[in-house]
């Protein structure tokens, strides 16, 4: 369905929906398929494009969280383990087992990190994504050559997942479309519409790419804004307290030479108490992460000088070849919305990563908090109140079992195509009708014009953003390259859409002010 036909829907002022979910992140489309699943008509409003927040601008990562182990959170990470195969069972072409290696240094670390993710196995049981177990110095080698090897004893492997994180946002969105409700990006809530005595029925909201404004009633409305929860949470109550403590998480992007093979590296503590993963992902290697305590959420958050400094410094401790900023093929950022704790020691890293759900005295729903990883059972936490707050019939969820848009075993994913599962081949078959399609956008990057139309005609691609840093990855994968590419994907897009030249200058010209961000500076 074209997004114009998603518009349509909202235009009949008498409707009254089940659910209307503000916000279309890794929570609000989580919750929308929830809900989809249950048999309720749905709406998702996303202000931005899908997951163009803090969802596609994670570590990549589906895990239970060792960290968290480290901090005795064991409910947390129990909780996040179930999901985790859950997420692998549920899309198996977008997430998938990745091994990490903790490399040893001094001579207790070996068993002490392998009790402790003997313990993350144990926890994980059934749904475990394969037995930990301790390597010598040659076996951690020959895993990862690139490790410096003055002072090595050898390390200890472990499995976590690894995902596409703005891919399963899509996905999720054409998930909720399959099963006939209806997620609408570039539509932002203005404000919420209220009965007498307060209670909030519905919302208006203003399509950012035409202007139009609407007025949508609900039974329900859920807040799942993500780092703006706070925003919508004034429009219910001005005096409000936040809920929402925002830091700021940046990484680096790679070549792969710095970390050849398939296996992670996961650095158990820095000098902040953090961890820091070096993973392959996309033929490239991401660094991350920081937590920098920001005072406002912002949608494009600007990475600082000591925040790529200190990643840079922590690769170089660990690899033979020690990285610079002429490496850094790119750099993102992303807030992560941590809820605030009043017993807070004013470092973000021990907020908590749980997530929160409350429901106002006016009956608006918010949701805050969380990871990807968990997405699913918030989304099924979330409706299960929604249900409630707005008198709807009782339906359980069908989510712990519901294969998503694509679903396929066994997709290669040396193939870049294999994001898209079972519509691979028909993404492919487009060149048929469109030969020049299939020409690469960039010589460094995986992509094709045949991704760029797939997205326009199928994934709600409004931008050459859009396309080139969440339907695609151009933007992580090397900023200067998406640039360079962008002229091209605003020519298919604009043939795609029915727009002109004015159009295609536009876009880029923005996109170019975008990428900056993502440069190394």
């Amino acid at each position: 369905m074209k997004r114009e036909q998603m518009i349509r829907q909202l235009e009949d002022p008498s409707r009254v929906w089940d659910v209307i979910i503000i916000g279309g992140g890794a929570t609000g489309l989580g919750a929308g398929v929830d809900a989809a699943s249950r048999g309720y008509s749905t709406l998702v409003l996303e202000q931005g494009d899908f997951a163009e927040a803090t969802s596609s601008r994670s570590t990549k990562l589906v895990h239970g969280g060792v960290r968290y182990l480290q901090q005795g959170n064991i409910a947390l990470v129990m909780d996040a383990l179930k999901e985790r195969g859950i997420m692998l069972k549920n899309a198996p072409h977008l997430v998938y087992n990745q091994a990490f290696i903790v490399p040893d240094y001094r001579w207790w670390e070996r068993p002490f990190y392998g009790i402790g993710l003997k313990l993350y196995d144990m926890l994980a049981g059934k749904l475990g994504f394969g037995p930990s177990k301790l390597l010598s110095k040659e076996e951690t080698l020959t895993r990862i050559p690139t490790l410096k090897t003055d002072g090595l004893k050898g390390g200890v492997v472990y499995h976590d997942g690894q995902f596409d994180d703005a891919r399963l946002a899509v996905t999720l969105a054409r998930t909720m479309e399959s099963l006939g409700q209806f997620p609408v990006n570039h539509m932002e809530v203005t404000g919420l519409l209220k009965k007498k005595g307060g209670v909030v029925e519905g919302v208006t909201a203003r399509d950012r790419l035409t202007g139009t404004e609407y007025t949508l009633k609900a039974k329900s409305v859920v807040n799942a804004a993500g780092i703006f929860v706070d925003n919508i949470r004034a429009m219910d109550n001005e005096n409000t307290n936040k809920l929402i403590a925002p830091s700021q998480g940046v990484h680096l992007i790679l070549d792969k030479s710095f970390a050849p093979g398939d296996t992670a590296v996961m650095v158990p503590h820095t000098d902040d108490g953090r961890v820091i993963f070096m993973v392959p992902w996309h033929d490239r290697v991401i660094v991350g992460t920081t937590d920098t305590p920001i005072k406002d959420p912002v949608m494009e958050p600007t990475p600082l000088a000591e925040e790529i400094d200190f990643l840079l410094s922590h690769a170089g401790r660990y690899l033979s070849r020690v990285p610079s900023r002429g490496d850094v093929l790119s750099v993102f950022t992303g807030i992560r919305p941590l809820i605030s704790g009043d017993d807070s020691d004013g470092k973000t890293s021990s907020l908590s990563r749980d997530h929160h759900l409350t429901i106002s005295p006016n009956g608006l729903v918010t949701i805050a908090g969380g990871k990807w990883t968990t997405y699913r059972k918030m989304g099924e936490d979330t409706i299960d109140r929604a249900a409630q707050i707005g008198g709807l019939p009782h339906r359980d969820s069908q989510t712990r079992d519901l294969k998503l848009h694509g679903w396929c075993v066994g997709a290669d994913l040396s193939d870049p195509f294999h994001v898209y599962g079972s519509y691979a081949g028909e993404i492919k078959e487009l060149a048929q009708e469109s030969p020049e399609l299939a020409e690469p956008l960039h010589p460094s990057l995986p992509y094709t014009g045949l991704e760029v139309a797939w997205a326009a005609r199928n994934e709600w691609a409004c931008t050459v953003a859009d396309v080139l840093s969440r339907r695609t990855r151009s933007l992580l994968l090397g900023a200067t390259a998406s640039v360079e590419a962008a002229p091209r994907v605003a020519a298919i897009m604009a043939k795609e859409l029915g727009k002109d030249q004015a159009w295609i200058d536009e876009q880029i010209e923005a996109y170019g002010k975008l990428a900056a961000n993502y440069m190394p500076r």
